[in-house]
C-alpha cells in the first residue's frame, strides 16, 4: 500500500527561491559578457602588484622630499609597453619575411633534395604511387602559390585583431597607472574599515595582502631576470651560427627579443623557443636549425638545474606537480594570459592555505 507524501510550500518561499535563480542567472550572463574587461582588470591588477615594489624604490631615491608615484608608474610602465612593441616591430616583419621566402623557395630546394633519389620512384609505387617525385613537387609548389595567395588576405584580416589587442593594451597600461597610484589609498581605506570591527581581522589581511605581493613581485622579478638572460644566450648563439652558415646576421637581434618575451610563458615558453627559432634558421640553412635546437636543449637543462634555481631562489615553492596543474588549467581556462599568471595565483592560494590557521583563529575569537 503506497502512501502519498505532501510537501507543503508557503508561496513567499517558491517566490523567494525563484528570485535568488533568476538573480543568479542574471549575474552570470553579466560576467559572461564582461569577461573580456574582467581580464583586462585582472591583468592590470597583477602588474600593478608586481611592479609595485620597484615603483616605491625609484620613487623613493629620486622623490625623497614628495612622493610621485604616478610619475615614476608613467614611466616604468610606458618603457615596458615601448619594448614590448619594439620587439613586434623589429621581430615580426623578420618572421614573416623569412616564411614567405622559405615558402617561395621550398619547391626548388625540394626539387633539387629529391632530384637524386633515383629510388623514391620505385618506393612510391610500392604504396601505388606512379611517379612520386613529381607528385611531390606538384603538391609542394601548389600549397606554396596557395600561402602565398592567401597572405595578403590575411594580413588584412588580423588588422581588427591588432585594432583590439592594441585598445586593450592601452586599458592596461592606464589601469595599471591608476592601480599603482590610488591602490594603497583604496587598500587602506578597506582596512580601515575592518580595523573598526576586529584588530585583528585587519591585521591578518595585511598580513595575508604583503604575502600576495611578495609572491607576485618575486615571481616576476626571477622570471624576467631569467627571461632575459635566455634572450642574450638565443641572440648570441643565433648570431655565431648565421655567421657559420652564412646565413643574414639580421636573425640575431630579432630572435633574441622573440625568445625573451616567449620565455615569460611557464614550462611551454622554452619549446616554443625552440621550435620558432630553429625554424627560422631552418628556412635558411636546415643544418644550422638543427644545430640549434641541439644547442638549446643542452643549454636548458643547465638553465633549468642551475641558472634558475639560483636566481629565482624557488621562491614559490611549489611542486612540479601543482605547477604543471595550474599552467594546464591557466591555459584551457584563460589561454596565454592563464599560463603566465597561474604560477603565481597557485603561490597565492599556497599562502592562503599555510595562513588557514590565523584565518581560524580570527572566526574563533569573534
Amino acid at each position: 500500500m503506497s502512501r502519498s507524501i505532501d510537501v507543503n510550500v508557503d508561496t513567499k518561499t517558491f517566490v523567494r527561491f525563484w528570485i535568488i535563480i533568476a538573480v543568479l542567472i542574471v549575474v552570470a550572463n553579466l560576467l559572461q559578457i564582461a569577461f573580456p574587461a574582467l581580464i583586462i582588470i585582472g591583468i592590470a591588477l597583477f602588474f600593478a602588484v608586481a611592479m609595485m615594489p620597484l615603483v616605491k624604490k625609484i620613487d623613493h631615491k629620486f622623490h625623497k622630499n614628495k612622493s610621485k608615484p604616478g610619475i615614476t608608474a608613467g614611466f616604468i610602465v610606458g618603457g615596458l609597453a615601448a619594448i614590448i612593441l619594439a620587439v613586434i616591430a623589429v621581430a615580426g616583419p623578420v618572421v614573416v619575411k623569412e616564411t614567405t621566402h622559405f615558402v617561395a623557395t621550398a619547391p626548388e630546394q625540394i626539387q633539387n633534395t629529391i632530384s637524386h633519389w633515383d629510388g623514391l620512384n620505385e618506393f612510391g609505387k610500392n604504396f601505388g604511387i606512379d611517379d612520386a617525385k613529381s607528385q611531390i613537387i606538384n603538391l609542394m609548389k601548389d600549397s606554396s602559390q596557395k600561402f602565398l595567395s592567401s597572405f595578403p588576405t590575411t594580413v588584412l584580416s588580423s588588422v581588427g585583431a591588432i585594432g583590439s589587442f592594441l585598445t586593450a593594451a592601452v586599458l592596461v597600461i592606464v589601469l595599471t597607472i591608476l592601480f599603482i597610484t590610488q591602490g594603497p589609498e583604496l587598500f587602506n581605506s578597506f582596512i580601515n574599515v575592518i580595523d573598526g570591527k576586529n584588530g585583528k581581522a585587519s591585521k591578518v589581511c595585511r598580513k595575508l595582502f604583503q604575502r600576495f605581493g611578495d609572491v607576485i613581485s618575486s615571481y616576476v622579478t626571477g622570471q624576467m631576470t631569467v627571461a632575459i638572460l635566455d634572450g642574450l644566450v638565443v641572440g648570441i648563439s643565433v648570431f655565431i651560427i648565421t655567421i657559420l652558415f652564412g646565413i643574414s646576421t639580421g636573425l640575431a637581434i630579432p630572435m633574441a627579443m622573440v625568445a625573451t618575451i616567449l620565455y615569460l610563458i611557464p614550462l611551454f615558453g622554452p619549446i616554443i623557443i625552440a621550435g620558432v627559432v630553429s625554424l627560422m634558421l631552418f628556412f635558411s640553412a636546415p643544418l644550422a636549425g638543427f644545430v640549434f635546437l641541439v644547442f638549446y636543449i643542452i643549454y636548458e637543462q643547465v638553465e633549468n638545474n642551475v641558472i634558475a634555481p639560483r636566481i629565482q631562489g624557488n621562491s614559490m615553492n611549489l611542486p612540479p606537480l601543482i605547477i604543471l596543474i595550474a599552467v594546464i588549467l591557466g591555459v584551457y581556462m584563460f589561454g596565454l594570459i592563464g599560463a603566465i599568471v597561474s604560477i603565481p595565483v597557485a603561490g597565492i592560494i599556497k599562502v592562503l592555505i599555510d595562513s588557514y590557521p590565523e584565518i581560524k583563529a580570527i572566526k574563533n575569537s569573534d
